[in-house]
């Protein structure tokens, strides 16, 4: 089978670090699915204005090896060490969401915000029909292979097990901004709920310790100690 991508995705994520590590977990984030221009039909997304959610088919781009060599030294791993237990234990690669994966697609319901018919690129071109959409944890420039309804009757499980998940807590950070963050044009509701969610790696609890990350087009500086995270600057 081969599969081609459908449509790509925009976000204020230009690289990985800092994108939530599930759907869902910063709902006020906003993204764009824009079409292929052999997919941009209005009939291919009639009815869809009826649902809620949806089902995004990716593909995990960021992980892509750039050599041979690489390819080579990412070859399948049967185990991984997901974040949610600290990045310490391990578990089979098939009982995580781990991005390193066989064959590397991922699967994500996102919430519809609107479907803008009359889109355009910022050259001024029609792009349309393109699907805003909140709470992905897309990178920017994802491809998207397929887009299915999410459709509650079937989707959703209540009250099941969730493995490990079940057995680990966590809770979101305080987020504390500068006042010159009000005037940086960023969305910072959307961005508060992103660093609230630690983008840090699990291995690290250095309080000393600055990090960055690129967000909307602007670079975020940040520290974190204890469960709270200031934001030192947005440039």
């Amino acid at each position: 089978m081969e599969i081609k991508p459908i449509a790509y995705f925009r976000s204020p994520f230009p690289e990985k670090f800092g994108i939530p590590r599930q759907a869902g977990l910063a709902p006020a984030l906003r993204g764009r699915i824009v079409f292929e221009p052999e997919y941009r039909s209005a009939d291919a997304l009639r009815g869809l204005d009826g649902f809620d959610y949806l089902w995004l088919i990716w593909e995990f781009s960021g992980n892509r090896p750039t050599s041979a060599r690489l390819a080579e030294a990412v070859a399948f791993q049967a185990t991984v060490r997901p974040p949610r237990l600290g990045g310490n234990k391990r578990v089979g690669v098939f009982a995580s969401r781990s991005p390193f994966r066989p064959n590397p697609l991922g699967l994500s319901s996102v919430r519809i915000e609107s479907i803008d018919y009359d889109a355009k690129s910022p050259e001024g071109k029609s792009i349309g029909p393109v699907i805003n959409v909140l709470g992905a944890d897309l990178m920017d420039g994802t491809p998207i292979y397929d887009i299915k309804p999410y459709i509650e009757y079937a989707d959703s499980h209540p009250g099941v097990r969730s493995g490990f998940v079940d057995t680990t807590s966590w809770e979101p950070l305080e987020v504390i901004f500068p006042e010159s963050a009000r005037n940086t044009g960023v969305d910072l509701d959307a961005l508060r709920e992103v660093l609230s969610i630690d983008p840090r790696p699990r291995y690290q609890d250095d309080p000393g310790k600055e990090y960055g990350m690129s967000f909307g087009g602007r670079q975020v500086r940040f520290r974190v100690e204890g469960k709270t995270l200031t934001v030192i600057s947005i440039e």
